[in-house]
Parts: structure tokens; C-alpha cells; sequence
């Protein structure tokens, strides 16, 4: 059974998810329809990046993904599918993906020609356009169908941390929050372990707090399992899962992690300075 995964920045509240949906299905019924997220801020695209590029790899190669975050339809602007590490990707081509696959080229890039004459009418790019090209290579249709193959898309630069070595710090930035209030980096576990290698220490610094120590998970802040609630709230630095430095509070949420107690923004930079 093929896969169509949707994410966007439609929210839950109005039609537009539901609508895509039942589009799919009225072209084919049996396809499995998977909800990464819709509730990406509107037009985020570093956000969206983030999400998409830590799920999709767990789905089975030759999944479909749709993409609908700042897919407003304009003629100005082109739709685009990359079939990048074994998947197909559908999106307007303003940069996203580019953010996701900043460190794989994609196999092929195609214009999306579905539903692009000049007297055709587009009301909607999710169910006019993403979704006939989605379910027709769920159908096993190949992308030259719907598609002219182009050379190269819009690219968008990810942030990247920097080294100041006179300094002798790292100066990174908050890229995303998640749903606990956890504020994770653009400083990745192998650039801070390069740069490490000729200090014996470190300290990480953001707004007016200072952290000297990085867990390797959320549970490793607990030393004691017996009085386990004795750790509720403790602020600490991590490598999480998809290896990029995180400031946390153990066991905090939205009301009350590190978003709200650390008071960082997106964009706000975090630092690591080096002894």
C-alpha cells in the first residue's frame, strides 16, 4: 500500500486538511494517508525543515511527502517534486527544500507541469496540483508524467554554527522549540566535538545562565532513579536524538521548559565558549 504523508501550516481548525484528504481518496481509496504535522507557524520554513527532515526518515523508501506550508498558489512561481534519498517530495518551490536536504543532493528535481496550463484554474495547490502528482506516483506513475526535469530549485541558506577562534567559542543559534519547550540549536554534536578536541573544558552561555556539562539524554540528568522526582525542573544541556545540542528542563513542558524559564527565542544565539 503506498504512503502520502501531509504536513502543513493549516492548523486543524479550518477545511483545508480535510480537504486534502478527501481528495486523495477520491482519486484512490487504498492509499495510507499519514499526518506528520499541521501545526507548523504560518510560512515557517526553518520549522517545517526541522520536522520534516527527522520524520521522514522513518518511513519505508518511496514514500510520498507533501508539503504544504507557504503554498499559496502564484504563476510566478513553480511547484516542485525532488526524489531525494529513496522518497518523493512535493512543494512550492520557495526554499524548503533545499533547508531539508542541505546536506544530500537530490536524485532529480522536476517542475510540476500537472494542472499548469495557462486557461487551467488552481483554487487550491494542495488538492490541485500536490495531490494529483502525489496519487499518481502512488499509482506507480513515473515523475517525466507530471513533470519536466529541471536543473536546480530555490536555495535557502540553513544557519550554521561558527567557530571564533580568537574567541575560542562557538557561537550557534535557537533554530526550533518543540512541544516540552525544549530549544534546540543549529550545533551539532560533531562540530562541537571538533572544535573540543584541543580544550579540557567548556561552558555552554545563553542570555545570563551558563551550563558546563552536555547529557547525552533527557533521563541521564536523573543520577538517582529512587528519588527520581527530586530532579523535576533541573535545567541541563543535551545531544538529542538527532544529534543537535538542546537546553532543557527535566520533565518540563510548554507552560513551564526551557522556552519559557530560559526566555530564548528563535534566532537568539547560544555560545560556547572554550577553556
Amino acid at each position: 500500500m503506498s504512503i502520502i504523508t501531509l504536513t502543513s501550516d493549516f492548523g486543524n481548525l479550518d477545511y483545508r486538511v480535510a480537504a486534502v484528504k478527501g481528495k486523495i481518496l477520491s482519486l484512490n481509496p487504498e492509499v495510507n494517508i499519514i499526518d506528520i504535522t499541521h501545526d507548523i507557524q504560518a510560512f515557517n520554513l526553518i520549522q517545517t525543515s526541522y520536522i520534516v527532515r527527522n520524520a521522514y526518515k522513518y518511513f519505508p523508501k518511496g514514500t510520498i511527502h507533501i508539503i504544504s506550508v507557504d503554498s499559496f498558489y502564484n504563476k510566478s512561481r513553480k511547484n516542485i517534486l525532488y526524489k531525494a534519498d529513496g522518497s518523493y517530495f512535493l512543494a512550492a518551490d520557495n526554499g524548503i527544500l533545499s533547508l531539508i536536504f542541505f546536506d544530500i543532493k537530490p536524485e532529480a528535481i522536476y517542475e510540476i507541469t500537472l494542472n499548469n496550463r495557462f486557461d487551467d484554474i488552481i483554487n487550491f495547490t494542495s488538492t490541485d496540483i500536490f495531490v494529483p502528482a502525489a496519487v499518481h506516483l502512488a499509482n506507480g506513475g513515473l515523475p517525466e508524467v507530471i513533470g519536466r526535469k529541471i536543473d536546480t530549485a530555490k536555495q535557502l541558506m540553513f544557519p550554521k554554527p561558527v567557530y571564533n577562534e580568537s574567541e575560542r567559542m562557538i557561537i550557534g543559534e535557537v533554530t526550533y522549540i518543540d512541544n516540552f519547550g525544549n530549544i534546540i540549536s543549529n550545533i551539532s554534536k560533531d562540530f562541537f566535538e571538533n572544535i573540543g578536541k584541543g580544550y579540557n573544558s567548556f561552558t555552554i552561555k545563553f542570555r545570563n545562565l551558563t551550563l558546563s556539562r552536555v547529557f547525552s539524554s533527557h533521563t541521564e540528568v536523573v543520577s538517582d532513579w529512587e528519588r527520581e522526582t527530586e530532579f523535576h525542573g533541573q535545567s541541563a544541556a543535551i545531544f538529542n536524538d538527532s544529534q543537535l545540542l538542546e537546553l532543557t528542563i527535566y520533565k518540563g513542558s510548554r507552560k513551564n521548559g526551557a522556552k519559557s524559564l530560559f526566555g530564548l527565542n528563535v534566532g537568539e544565539n547560544i555560545y560556547i565558549e572554550f577553556a
